[in-house]
């Protein structure tokens, strides 16, 4: 992961760090004893993954993020709750779509976010829930039955039957093609939760995906899926309150 984070990137985000280190601790005391904690000693003689850089009786931030590596600035920006466009492209829109209209799912997707470098399997997991969420507002605007122990598998078949439905009979193969792809995706992920994380119950023998970067690539293609169907419902509800009710429809008097 770290020799994937350019300098060019690096720099940028030690800034976007800086700025919200003071912005939530608004001290340099606060703000060293948070940096203080990414610290880990690798031996007896009191090295570390990164110094502490000091001017004037305070620390130098600046300098000291500098001296942090790539994968652990990353790390410690998701967990301020930055940005990271360049590695979850979808994230930042995705973000802000959940929090205007989708509490439970935003506060599981915020989790999720967060523990994509700590905790992978779980980060997967929570991505599941979050899809499963949107899916069920969604449904339940929409009042499309469904029942509540309905896992993503079965939302996701529901979701985008009611998708090809509003595009009418003469849907073409091809938006059918996608539908299907999506529909896979999210049975994909469903599947992953089930078998290759530590949501269900697992045996010492049992593969547990801990690699950050499939967790990202999970995240990143729940993030695709459910902004699709966020902005598909918005569609649907804008033309819906767009209809002019016809003559017929009129009261008799």
């Amino acid at each position: 992961m770290n020799s994937s984070i350019s300098p060019k990137y690096q720099m940028t985000i030690v800034e976007r760090i800086n700025a919200k280190l003071f912005e939530l601790y608004q001290s340099y005391n606060n703000v060293q004893n948070y940096i203080v904690k990414w610290q880990e000693d690798y031996d007896d003689f009191g090295h570390s993954n990164f110094d502490l850089f000091f001017v004037e009786n305070h620390i130098d931030v600046r300098k000291t993020l500098h001296n942090i590596d790539g994968e652990t600035l990353l790390k410690i920006a998701i967990d301020l709750g930055i940005e990271t466009p360049d590695f979850i492209p979808s994230i930042p829109m995705f973000k802000n779509e959940l929090k205007s209209s989708y509490e439970t799912a935003s506060q599981t997707f915020e989790k999720a976010f967060r523990e994509v470098e700590e905790d992978p399997s779980l980060a997967i997991g929570l991505a599941n829930s979050a899809l499963e969420s949107i899916i069920k507002e969604i449904l339940t605007r929409l009042n499309v039955v469904y029942t509540p122990q309905d896992t993503l598998s079965k939302l996701a078949k529901n979701i985008f039957k009611n998708i090809e439905t509003n595009y009418n009979t003469n849907c073409p193969s091809e938006i059918k093609t996608i539908c299907s792809s999506l529909v896979n995706i999210c049975n994909r992920i469903e599947d992953l939760r089930s078998s290759k994380t530590e949501f269900h119950g697992k045996t010492n023998d049992d593969f547990i995906i801990t690699d950050p970067l499939i967790a990202y690539f999970v995240v990143n293609s729940a993030a695709t899926v459910g902004l699709f169907l966020i902005n598909y419902f918005k569609k649907i509800e804008k033309q819906a309150k767009t209809i002019v009710p016809s003559d017929d429809d009129e009261l008799p008097f």
